[in-house]
């Protein structure tokens, strides 16, 4: 196992580009970057420039991971670059991006299958409450769009790599996985997310630990609101996951899998305090996730009652002191600092292989 960051969430990505972004990692003691798609390491897939990743990254003794894009077809309309790198053909866009990974090394590699969408409220929130199209009809396209694209992973040697998005449970996308083929598929446990679809963490991980190739690690603030309950991340050890357990189940199955942070990055100007909201208690949310088990539903809001008594003690700050304190460069590398403390101190509390950062 290493410790590295997510591609998007590192501090400056934007501004320092993602050679750059290396040597910034580096400087900080990560052990690798998660460029969340090939686009994002070269929206022309140019040879040279994701070349001159991988051989930065091997000089820095780095891991690259990497991704492809949402394979619902319903969602990719909202990501026109996937179709761009087909010129139009969005197969053959997946085609080439493969291609291009697996030149420079890269063959798990990420995809998801819907956007968080930020300015609405509750289950508005997830394409999986949409009523132009339901979840049983996107989940239905996303098979049919992961069968096309299954041969060419095989012949290439690939694994995509399923995200524990929002608005996907657990339950479904190893349904995914059976139904297109453990040979071409995997997960990317992503430890908050299942959160938002009333999955206790743990339970989750235990779920899908033996096929997960790549992590997206944050942990989590969860409490009561109007309306249901709120989830926010925070640096690894503030919240409320066991990622003793966690990481005992990941290590069980895969003890090289990367252990990739997703931390908040820095807030700009045009940041604005909203509460993402899971209404747990509304029947129609329960009706829409019958795998749902009464016990892991009890387990899950125990963790709410649980961490409550963090909050009232003082020891973790509240959504409001937490949203309305600075969150700068320096606030987000703590986090980062914190996070990979958390976890290096865990992996040797129970003897779990955890490399030396580079």
């Amino acid at each position: 196992m290493r410790i590295g960051v997510d591609g998007r969430k590192i501090p400056e990505a934007a501004q320092r580009g993602p050679v750059d972004s290396l040597d910034h990692g580096k400087s900080f003691g990560i052990g690798g970057l998660f460029y969340r798609t090939v686009l994002d390491m070269s929206p022309t897939l140019d040879r040279g420039e994701l070349r001159a990743i991988r051989q930065r990254a091997d000089e820095l003794g780095m891991y690259v991971e990497t991704g492809l894009g949402k394979v619902n077809p319903y969602a990719s309309p909202e990501a026109p670059e996937l179709r761009r790198a087909g010129d139009g053909d969005i197969v053959l866009g997946f085609r080439r991006m493969m291609e291009a990974c697996v030149e420079i090394g890269c063959t798990d590699l990420w995809i998801a299958t819907a956007n968080y969408k930020t300015v609405y409220a509750g289950k508005w929130a997830y394409d999986r409450f949409r009523t132009d199209v339901t979840w049983a009809e996107q989940l239905a396209a996303t098979e049919g769009f992961l069968h096309k694209l299954a041969p060419i992973a095989r012949d290439l040697g690939i694994h995509m790599n399923m995200e524990t998005h929002e608005e996907i449970t657990t339950f479904e996308l190893l349904r995914l996985i059976e139904a297109v083929g453990e040979d071409v598929m995997g997960v990317v446990l992503d430890t908050l997310n299942p959160m938002q679809r009333g999955e206790h963490p743990v339970w989750a991980a235990r779920r899908v630990a033996p096929y997960v190739r790549q992590t997206h690690i944050k942990d989590a603030y969860l409490a009561h609101v109007p309306g249901g309950i709120t989830i926010q991340a925070r640096a690894c050890g503030d919240g409320v996951i066991d990622f003793g357990e966690v990481l005992k189940v990941l290590a069980a199955h895969n003890a090289t899998v990367n252990l990739s942070l997703e931390c908040a990055g820095p807030r700009d100007a045009s940041f604005v305090p909203r509460h993402t909201l899971i209404e747990v208690f509304e029947p129609d949310w329960l009706a829409n996730h019958p795998d749902l088990t009464i016990e892991e539903y009890a387990a899950f809001l125990e963790l709410v009652h649980t961490y409550a008594r963090r909050i009232a003690s003082g020891e973790v700050p509240t959504w409001d002191q937490y949203v309305a304190a600075p969150f700068g460069y320096d606030e987000s590398i703590a986090t980062i600092k914190k996070s990979t403390a958390h976890l290096r101190a865990i992996c040797s509390e129970l003897n779990l292989p955890l490399e030396a950062a580079p």
